[in-house]
């Protein structure tokens, strides 16, 4: 799943977990008495708040297993490692909390409004004291994740997919004229995505809403946004 081929459609799919769950509903209908011991959707919602909120390295197997609540033995058979677990953590969270995001970009008819929406929707979530205050995207681009073979290039094409979406709905304004025809769209989206990455670390310590707010008016108006 890339964000270049992402829609506000899209859902999340995982072949290799949902034969896992086959496996144990087909052994339960042949009368073999096994029971389904946990819900997979569920597993991945909770290790995904563990690695959202301690990061690909802090989280523990232990943190993970107990927030899962399975044994290692159906871990291994479900996830096979720590590594494998975090990237269906990364697509779940895609499906979700990025789906959102960018639901908001595209569902504005301005993309002047549309930007704002965006980010209007990243601090609300941000406020929410139910998730951790930081994207767990923007947190994978440190060395400890884009070290992992596989993930490394899983975050590489989703951040540029990312910054593709922005590129497309700014060249959709430039046809409808709402910007003008030499608008730089590219260099635009390369800021904005750039500077998203630097909003979650500071609104975590140093400013509250109210000034990112002020600060992201004057960067969106200098762009000509």
């Amino acid at each position: 799943m890339l964000f270049v081929k992402w829609n506000c459609n899209i859902r999340y799919r995982n072949p290799v977990l949902r034969r896992g769950r086959a496996r144990e509903n087909d052994n339960s209908q042949a009368g073999m008495g096994r029971k389904l011991e946990f819900d997979l959707d569920r597993a991945l919602e909770r290790a995904t708040r563990v690695f959202w909120a301690k990061g690909y390295v802090s989280a523990s197997m232990r943190d993970l297993l107990k927030a899962m609540r399975i044994g290692e033995s159906s871990f291994y058979h479900q996830f096979g490692s720590k590594k494998r677990l975090y990237l269906e953590c990364l697509k779940h969270y895609n499906a979700g909390v990025m789906r959102r995001r960018v639901a908001a970009l595209l569902h504005e008819s301005s993309v002047r409004k549309g930007v704002r929406a965006f980010f209007r929707g990243v601090l609300d979530e941000l406020d929410n004291p139910r998730t951790p205050r930081v994207c767990l995207m923007a947190q994978s681009l440190s060395p400890d994740v884009m070290a992992e073979s596989g993930l490394d290039r899983y975050v590489t094409e989703q951040m540029q997919g990312f910054e593709q979406l922005f590129v497309e709905r700014l060249r959709q304004a430039k046809k409808t004229r709402e910007l003008p025809a030499d608008f730089d769209e590219q260099t635009t989206a390369e800021i904005i995505v750039t500077y998203l990455q630097g909003f979650f670390h500071v609104v975590q310590v140093l400013k509250d809403r109210q000034e990112m707010w002020r600060q992201l008016e004057a960067l969106l108006k200098s762009l000509g946004l």
